[in-house]
C-alpha cells in the first residue's frame, strides 16, 4: 500500500472502494466538488494516480491519498484501516462500491470465482463498515453508502451469486441504518440498474433498454444521502420496475429475471 504526499486540510474525508473506475470514479469526482478530501483505494495503481492527479489539478488543497489494495483478500480491510490511521485521517463518508458480478449457469462457473465475488461484494463491505462506523457513532456525525443494486429485489438466475450478494447489501444497509440513524449516522443501500461502466466487460452482456450514466447514479445517491434515506432505487424506469415487481409473486419475478438474464 502506497499513499501520496499529504497536505493538511481540515476538510471531511471519504473513502471510496473500487475508486479507480465506473461509479466509484464518479463518486470521487462528485465529493472533491463538494469539499471533501479523499482516500481512494483499488487494485490498479496507475487509474489511481491519473484520478488522484486530475482532482489535484481541478480542486486547489485537496488532499487525495491512494490506497492499492484487493479487497477480495481477506486481509486488506484490516490492512486499509491501520493504514488510514497512520496518515492520521478520520473517515466521515464510507463509500463501499467495490464490487462485481459473474454470470452464467451456477454449476459452470468456477468456485473460486464465486469465493472471491462473495470476498468483496459482502465480506468486505461488512469489515470495512465495522472499521468506521463506531468513530463516526462516537463523533456523533459521518455516514456510510453501500452500493447495491436493482438486482437485490428479486433473485436473478444465471447471476444467482451476485444478486444474492446485493440482496446483502440492500438488507444489512436497512438494518445497520434503523441501528444508527438516531445516533447521527446514515446508512444508505443506493441500487443502481444497468450502468455505463466496466461491469459488462466482466458480467453480461448490456441489456437492451435505457442505460444510466455514473454520473446519474452517483447524483440519485448523495441526494439520498443527504435526505437520510435508507434505499435509494436510481432512475425513474428502475423504480417502476420494482414497485411493479413488489406486487407480483416472487417466483414470477424469478421467472422474468431468468428469462431476461439467460446466456
Amino acid at each position: 500500500m502506497t499513499n501520496i504526499a499529504a497536505v493538511s486540510s481540515s476538510r471531511p474525508v471519504a473513502l471510496i472502494t473500487g475508486a479507480s473506475a465506473g461509479i466509484g470514479f464518479a463518486f470521487a469526482q462528485a465529493l472533491a466538488e463538494r469539499g471533501y478530501d479523499l482516500i481512494v483505494t483499488a487494485r490498479r495503481r496507475e487509474r489511481l494516480e491519473e484520478l488522484a492527479a486530475g482532482l489535484r489539478a481541478k480542486h486547489a488543497g485537496i488532499r487525495v491519498e491512494i490506497i492499492v489494495a484487493d479487497l477480495a483478500g481477506a486481509a486488506a480491510p484490516e490492512q486499509i484501516a491501520a493504514e488510514i490511521a497512520r496518515l492520521g485521517m478520520d473517515v466521515e463518508l464510507l463509500v463501499n462500491n467495490a464490487g462485481f458480478g459473474t454470470h452464467g449457469r451456477f454449476e459452470s462457473i468456477a468456485p473460486a470465482r464465486e469465493q472471491e465475488e462473495i470476498a468483496l461484494n459482502v465480506a468486505a463491505l461488512v469489515a470495512l463498515t465495522h472499521a468506521f462506523l463506531p468513530a463516526m457513532l462516537e463523533r456523533g456525525h459521518g455516514g456510510v453508502i453501500n452500493i447495491a443494486s436493482t438486482a437485490a429485489f428479486q433473485p436473478v438466475p444465471w447471476m444467482s451469486v451476485y444478486g444474492a450478494s446485493k440482496a446483502f447489501v440492500r438488507s444489512f444497509s436497512e438494518a445497520l441504518h434503523e441501528e444508527v440513524h438516531a445516533r447521527g449516522v446514515r446508512v444508505l443501500a443506493l441500487c443502481p440498474g444497468p450502468t455505463a461502466t466496466e461491469f459488462f466487460d466482466t458480467a453480461v452482456a448490456p441489456p437492451r433498454g435505457p442505460i444510466r450514466t455514473v454520473r446519474d447514479v452517483v447524483a440519485t445517491g448523495l441526494r439520498a444521502y443527504e435526505k437520510g434515506a435508507p434505499v435509494a432505487i436510481d432512475g425513474p424506469s428502475n423504480q417502476i420496475m420494482i414497485r411493479l415487481a413488489s406486487l407480483m409473486p416472487r417466483r414470477w419475478t424469478t421467472k422474468i429475471a431468468g428469462r431476461i438474464m439467460h446466456p
